[in-house]
């Protein structure tokens, strides 16, 4: 009975001693104090979706200025690296040479038009006295049939003796003289004729040679133009390579300026295969834009894809696409690398900032303040990561708050304390 009692005892006083250890241990979880850490909201805004590459800058267009014709160069009305228009003159080549050849070749129109009219005046003349064998032949034709007449009336009168026969003869012998004259007539008129025809023929000529003559001025004129060489079109001009005074030959394998068009530009770039399907479905819906930044520029120049190139490099299996900008800043240069931002869409998501995301061994999740001021880890799904955020698919919504310093000192149910800055 004593054991039994002194064994009551010691259980009493345990059970005292283990109420006043789990009283301690509350008061100090209550009194443990709350973490410093700085959040951020979740929120929902436009993201791109955007490709990013390195690019090389192209002129649009480049044109090497050769002379079309040779002499010395008399004037260079430009310097290196100025900003022509089409159309602004860019060298005269002496052109008095051309002029020369200019006037006569004029000469040779003006003598051989003076023949011309010689030609047509023979044929006019050859034409009359065409006009004039024929009334010849018309008028003894009449006289061949009146004669045909009498004789046919007097032999008919010799037959019956009613005439005498020297009389018959007499018509007989005129018959046959005015049937030799009609002969005769109708020689003169062919002989005319081709007299005529070789005047046409001359005259045909003489036009042929006035048309040759012609043209001849007019490649002495197109020469002649060429002596003052215009701007093709508006860009920025090269080295100079060469001066006023040199001599220069026609169509010379060095060119005397290169034009480079930079207003627009291009860009050129290439991008992985994988996107070419992305690229053509978001490009069926309208423009793309393109943006470039050069080293050194603090924004971006904005610009819209142009160029997809019909096939893909099998050796690198990318293919080749290019921007085109307007360049009003002259932010792009030929030849230069920029950074490329190719952005196919736009979509609405959720993102919070990328040093909020933790990793964990069930993958990765963020720290979510709740109204009480504690936190919650909760897992996500993350989708893209941007320059400085990153996608929440999957876990959060818009206006959550989440941990984005301080994560490492947290615990599910510890009570946080948010700081406006970051604590030192």
């Amino acid at each position: 009975m004593r054991r039994a009692g002194a064994l009551l005892v010691v259980i009493a006083v345990l059970a005292v001693c283990a109420g006043c250890s789990d009283r301690a241990s509350g008061t100090q979880r209550a009194a443990a104090p709350a973490v410093p850490v700085l959040v951020a909201d979740a929120v929902r805004r436009d993201v791109p979706l955007d490709v990013g590459v390195i690019g090389n800058v192209q002129a649009l267009t480049v044109v090497g200025v050769k002379s079309q014709v040779s002499g010395q160069v008399m004037n260079v009305h430009f310097t290196e690296g100025q900003d022509v228009t089409a159309g602004q003159l860019l060298f005269t080549i002496d052109p008095r040479p051309f002029e020369a050849i200019v006037a006569q070749a004029q000469a040779n129109v003006g003598r051989d038009t003076a023949q011309l009219r010689q030609a047509e005046a023979a044929h006019a003349q050859r034409r009359a006295e065409v006009q004039q064998m024929m009334a010849n032949l018309e008028r003894d034709q009449a006289q061949l049939e009146n004669a045909r007449v009498q004789e046919k009336r007097y032999k008919t009168l010799v037959d019956k003796e009613l005439v005498a026969r020297e009389q018959y003869d007499q018509f007989r012998t005129n018959l046959s003289a005015l049937e030799a004259t009609v002969q005769a007539d109708r020689a003169a008129v062919e002989n005319a004729r081709a007299a005529a025809d070789a005047a046409q023929a001359g005259v045909e000529n003489a036009r042929a040679v006035i048309r040759a003559d012609e043209a001849i001025v007019e490649t002495a004129k197109l020469n002649l133009g060429y002596t003052s060489m215009r701007s093709p079109m508006a860009g920025r001009t090269g080295n100079l390579m060469l001066q006023a005074g040199n001599v220069v030959k026609a169509n010379d394998d060095n060119p005397m300026v290169v034009i480079a068009q930079i207003h627009p530009i291009y860009v050129s770039f290439t991008v992985p295969q994988q996107h070419l399907s992305a690229i053509k479905q978001y490009m069926a819906a309208g423009p793309l834009s393109v943006r470039a930044t050069p080293p050194g520029a603090s924004k971006p120049t904005i610009g819209r894809l142009t160029f997809v190139n019909n096939t893909v490099d099998p050796t690198t299996g990318t293919i080749q696409l290019k921007g085109t900008f307007d360049n009003a800043d002259n932010m792009l240069w030929p030849g230069q690398y920029v950074e490329v931002v190719l952005t196919l869409t736009t979509e609405s998501a959720v993102v919070v900032p990328s040093q909020a995301v933790q990793p964990g061994q069930q993958g990765p999740y963020v720290f979510v303040v709740k109204p009480d001021s504690t936190v919650q880890p909760r897992p996500v799904e993350l989708g893209r990561r941007l320059a400085a955020d990153t996608i929440i698919t999957k876990g959060l919504t818009a206006g959550d708050r989440v941990v984005t310093d301080g994560q490492l000192r947290l615990v599910p149910g510890s009570r946080v304390e948010i700081k406006t800055q970051k604590a030192s």
